[in-house]
């Protein structure tokens, strides 16, 4: 018989891997940040502790690397091709996947920003992020219209916002990319394996963790509340900035809120999961 202890390791590598391949996909998903689903999967803080502490915290966290790793891989990669084929197929439909998943999670986001107390600088803080972000986000999808040619160092530059979506959670690479219509080619490029492309997004997305990866660890430890609500404010507004306002016919209505309805199952599950893993129930 399998002892308790040996089920939880291999249910906690399930659900890293299964995390793994939801972070990949959400990296390359319009409007969706990876750093926000890292947060609410409790993968965020021992991410930045890795990133900004190698030699203590690889010992402490090595179980959980493998199994987040290869599940990012086969995210990123993988659903790279199947998220274009389902964007062309119904953008809206995707995105309220991914709706729901966040939708999901958010009353665990919010216990854990109160895990510390509640100051009123905290909701200030909820406040300020939802609305800089959300008028941000607003402003690049809906006013500016400013369209690039793909090259060599506007893919380095889709790096760059990739990074900043993994360490700043809430930050959507993918809404800006659209926005200057580098999207399309970019995620056509990673579905290909185009060296070109991939060779272009590692260096920028690389350099910007490893900038920033101390100063989020630092505002953690130091203003906990104010910063894990700003995340939370952040988490809001780009849920409501990507919700899709135009549908095709009542059929994608439907297909819409079934697939809004199993990503929030799907978050509900995970969350359940980790709570029976903290409580050596499984």
């Amino acid at each position: 018989m399998r002892k308790p202890q040996n089920q939880n390791l291999v249910v906690r590598w399930l659900r890293d891997a299964l995390c793994g391949i939801l972070l990949g996909a959400s990296a390359i998903l319009p409007g969706v940040s990876a750093g926000v689903l890292a947060v609410v999967f409790d993968i965020y803080q021992p991410m930045m502790e890795i990133l900004t502490y190698p030699r203590r915290a690889i010992p402490q966290y090595w179980g959980r690397i493998p199994p987040l790793i290869a599940g990012w891989c086969v995210g990123f990669v993988a659903f790279a091709k199947g998220i274009a084929v389902c964007l062309d197929q119904s953008a809206t439909v995707t995105v309220w996947l991914f709706i729901g998943l966040i939708v999901g999670t958010i009353p665990a986001l919010f216990r854990e920003a109160g895990k510390e107390g509640r100051t009123p600088g905290a909701w200030v803080s909820l406040l300020v992020c939802a609305a800089a972000v959300f008028g941000g986000l607003f402003y690049v999808s809906h006013v500016a219209h400013a369209v690039v040619e793909p090259n060599f160092w506007w893919y380095n530059f889709c790096g760059v916002l990739f990074g900043l979506s993994v360490v700043i959670p809430g930050m959507t690479s993918s809404s800006v990319m659209m926005a200057l219509g580098l999207y399309q080619p970019m995620l056509e490029g990673m579905a290909r394996l185009d060296l070109l492309v991939l060779s272009a997004c590692l260096p920028g997305l690389i350099l910007t963790v490893a900038l920033l990866a101390r100063l989020m660890t630092w505002f953690f430890k130091r203003f906990y509340a104010v910063t894990f609500h700003g995340i939370l404010g952040i988490v809001l507004a780009t849920t409501l900035v990507i919700i899709p306002t135009t549908y095709t016919d009542v059929g994608e209505v439907l297909l819409s809120a079934l697939c809004c309805a199993g990503g929030f199952g799907l978050a509900f599950f995970l969350a359940r999961l980790d709570r029976k893993i903290q409580n050596g129930t499984t």
